[in-house]
């Protein structure tokens, strides 16, 4: 499974704490920096590949699949991603099929068929919520080092994999 997620300045808010009667301040820098992480997990053994860019193109793409190939050198590689327009790209497609990655497209609109898309989710409510942004590298960063310290077990669980209801589970 592969997917993208954006990281910006602002974190999510899930909730905080302040003195009681009293307005919480949040900092808002105003800058609209943000990062771009590319992620890939691997559905069976609970392994993940994540890239930081600061766009998301056809090129940052590209790359990634270079990545995911050299990665998982001499595996049959089926990727499930989203209708992204980096995605859909004919280079992009071109470049698959003479990496030998096999390229699956999950329906419009379709996020919850994506276990990467949970990770995302979860690493955004465990790494990023509630905390000032000190930098937007040091966010994206973050991100990659939550997910890449959990254990492969832990990534699969919190991808939804390990659900008992995941849709590719035989």
């Amino acid at each position: 499974m592969l997917d993208e997620t954006i990281i910006t300045e602002t974190p999510p808010l899930y909730n905080c704490y302040g003195r009681r009667g009293a307005q919480v301040r949040v900092p808002i820098t105003g800058s609209r920096a943000k990062r771009v992480v590319h992620g890939a997990i691997n559905i069976y053994t609970g392994d993940v590949l994540v890239l930081i860019t600061e766009v998301w193109d056809g090129q940052t793409h590209q790359h990634f699949l270079q990545m995911i190939r050299s990665h998982w050198r001499g595996w049959r590689i089926v990727l499930f991603e989203d209708r992204g327009s980096p995605h859909l790209a004919e280079d992009t497609q071109v470049l698959a099929i003479e990496l030998n990655l096999e390229v699956r497209l999950l329906p419009i609109a379709t996020p919850k068929l994506n276990a990467m898309d949970h990770l995302w989710r979860h690493v955004k409510g465990r790494a990023l919520a509630n905390r000032a942004t000190e930098s937007i590298d040091k966010s994206a960063d973050n991100a990659c080092q939550h997910i890449l310290q959990m254990s492969s077990h832990q990534r699969l669980q919190a991808a939804g994999v390990l659900s008992g209801s995941f849709w590719l589970t035989s």
